[in-house]
């Protein structure tokens, strides 16, 4: 491999960040002061290209530290890994949080997306930018949803240094986005994980005969940072009926229930996990997907803010059934504390042996390594969540071969984001009959659904499948005015008013011409400016498209150009560009390589069909 360097140099800053990743460099083909040793034979070269999954940890090392990534720092890092400069620059500038060019220190992130939009961001965004003034040193981004919509708007302020510093505030106004940005340490704490569960603590029910929560049952009431407190609530029970039944039995448990995926795909976990674990090949791995970058999606976050043993375990029950022995939990990188919970969760489960060697000495190997995205909404798309872990670019791959065959590291590996898995402890406590009596007999179990926009009460809401759209509105106290509901975020679809009677299971979704998704339910009343939402919407999906497949390169802009153009007439003059917005739908869904393109059109589809938004 002919690897070309450039000329800049590490600072002491950049070198310190990236060797307390991967310790001291050896010889001076990693970077060290060469010695005559050096001269007559390299070391570890070999070595060094097998780290080349610690890419991303080492961008985010000299990012946290630094605020920006510099040629110096880029080359001495690809130096230690043995990367191609041109391939870690490729990664480097493909995600939004980091910077390849000089910037402050301190850089606050204004939420501009769906729900923040509504609640005034633009205005705030203005107002903190007015308020730091020229020479404040803090870089004002304007960034796609943070998953903070039940409290929009919301800001999240990272000063670099050691260690890196995060402030959130939401709902934010200017003064404490201010505050946040030029005194993280000083910035007031987050409100508690339950605001942002209107159900939280009503473990038996409620008054008016509404069923006990069943994944949302401890949060508000177990402390998520003590173990002992999660055990006390039936924590580890599901693990040890794992253990007493053996891997066939929890997989048959887990196909009998019904459980599909909750990330809007909706494939039978039972197949997915049959699949892997009858695969020779080994090792076999297990990838948790939190990385929840759908606009009006935070249902991952509350869980492992405010539950994260139950993911610890959850991922532990999955492990043992597949039979793989490591776990990567691919987590997003606007989450600082849903980070902090899931590590601390982690370092406490190992050191009373629920993860490592021989897990409640039953023989078992099992851990878990988190790994942080970077501002990316494609590696929520599986195979896209393998390339970054892998250290390249976060690019979808062809299919086949499916991930159950050659997944992570090219061997078979399990997928699921953190609401599918954590369902997987009610199906082992209750039996797969009682858990698959709860819903439909379509869409088994209980949902989580993100509501935001328009209501009194935003949240985390947790049903039964067969609930209407209209009872979920009911409970978080829908808007007088409503003028649609967005389902399924951005790549989903909108609904009028007048269909609230829609029950919310895949099929009947479905049936309605819509999706359910990973479970958005965003409500708009008649203040909001249907044409500059959609204009938004297609924003997205040109920002958020990884450029890979023509379709979707070109579709997105070409989308988004038109809507500039219609928002500017509309009747007959708009005709023209309405039809070529559907003609590029078309060909986007039918030729895209993976589902951001299939999906782009779909919201300003059915704004145009249902809502007659341009009419």
């Amino acid at each position: 491999m002919d690897l070309h360097f450039g000329d800049g140099k590490p600072t002491d800053e950049e070198r310190a960040a990236v060797d307390a990743l991967l310790g001291p460099p050896e010889s001076s083909w990693e970077g060290a002061d060469r010695s005559d040793g050096d001269l007559r034979w390299a070391r570890g070269g070999r070595t060094a290209r097998d780290r080349r999954d610690l890419l991303l940890p080492g961008l985010h090392a000299i990012n946290d530290r630094v605020g920006w990534i510099s040629e110096g720092a880029l080359g001495y890092l690809c130096r230690r890994l043995t990367v191609p400069p041109a391939e870690a620059y490729g990664v480097a500038t493909f995600y939004a949080m980091f910077s390849v060019r000089p910037r402050p220190a301190t850089v606050l992130q204004v939420c501009t997306d769906l729900a923040c939009a509504g609640a005034g961001a633009s205005e705030l965004c203005a107002g903190v930018e007015a308020g730091l003034g020229p020479g404040s040193g803090v870089g004002v981004e304007r960034s796609p949803c943070l998953g903070l919509c039940e409290r929009a708007p919301a800001v999240l302020a990272v000063r670099a240094g050691d260690p890196v510093r995060t402030a959130v505030s939401a709902p934010a106004t200017v003064e404490s986005a201010v505050l946040a940005a030029s005194a993280p340490d000083a910035a007031p704490e987050e409100a508690p994980v339950a605001a942002a569960v209107p159900q939280a603590g009503d473990e038996a029910g409620d008054e008016a005969g509404n069923a006990a929560l069943t994944l949302l049952r401890r949060v508000g009431v177990v402390d998520p940072t003590d173990l002992d407190d999660y055990r006390a609530h039936g924590g580890y029970s599901a693990l040890r009926r794992a253990f007493a039944i053996g891997p066939a039995a929890v997989i048959r448990e887990v196909t009998d229930s019904g459980l599909v995926g909750r990330g809007g795909a909706a494939f039978p976990t039972g197949r997915k996990w049959q699949a892997t674990a009858s695969q020779p090949a080994r090792p076999h791995y297990l990838v948790c997907n939190a990385d929840e970058s759908e606009p009006g999606t935070f249902k991952d976050r509350v869980l492992m803010e405010g539950d994260p043993y139950a993911l610890v375990e959850a991922m532990t029950v999955a492990a043992y059934a597949v039979g793989a022995e490591r776990g990567y939990l691919y987590l997003r990188g606007e989450y600082p504390r849903a980070l902090r919970r899931m590590r601390h969760a982690v370092d406490r489960a190992r050191a009373r042996g629920l993860l490592g060697d021989d897990i409640l000495g039953q023989g078992f190997a099992f851990d878990i390594e988190i790994r942080r995205g970077a501002g990316a909404y494609i590696c929520g798309e599986e195979t896209a969540l393998f390339n970054s872990i892998e250290g390249y670019r976060g690019e979808p791959r062809s299919k086949p071969p499916f991930p159950v065959e050659q997944g992570l590291f090219g061997r078979p590996t399990v997928e699921n984001n953190v609401e599918t898995l954590v369902n997987v402890l009610p199906i082992l406590n209750l039996g797969a009959q009682a858990y698959a009596a709860i819903g439909t007999g379509g869409s088994t179990g209980p949902k989580l659904f993100c509501v935001s926009g328009s209501v009194a009460r935003p949240g985390v809401y947790e049903l039964p499948f067969g609930a209407t759209l209209g009872e979920l509105l009911a409970l978080a106290g829908v808007r007088a005015g409503l003028r649609a509901v967005l389902l399924g975020g951005a790549a989903g679809g909108f609904v009028r008013p007048d269909e609230l009677d829609l029950p919310l299971t895949f099929e009947g979704t479905r049936q309605a011409g819509t999706t359910l998704g990973s479970g958005v339910v965003m409500a708009f009343d008649d203040t909001v400016p249907l044409p500059r939402l959609l204009l938004r919407i297609a924003e997205f999906f040109r920002d958020e498209s990884c450029g890979q497949c023509v379709p979707c390169r070109v579709g997105t802009v070409r989308q988004e150009e038109a809507l500039h153009r219609i928002a500017e007439r509309t009747g007959a003059a708009a005709a023209g560009d309405i039809a070529l917005l559907r003609e590029v739908g078309r060909a986007m869904r039918d030729a895209s390589i993976c589902g951001l393109g299939q999906t782009a059109w779909n919201a300003v589809e059915s704004a145009i069909d249902r809502l007659g938004a341009y009419e």
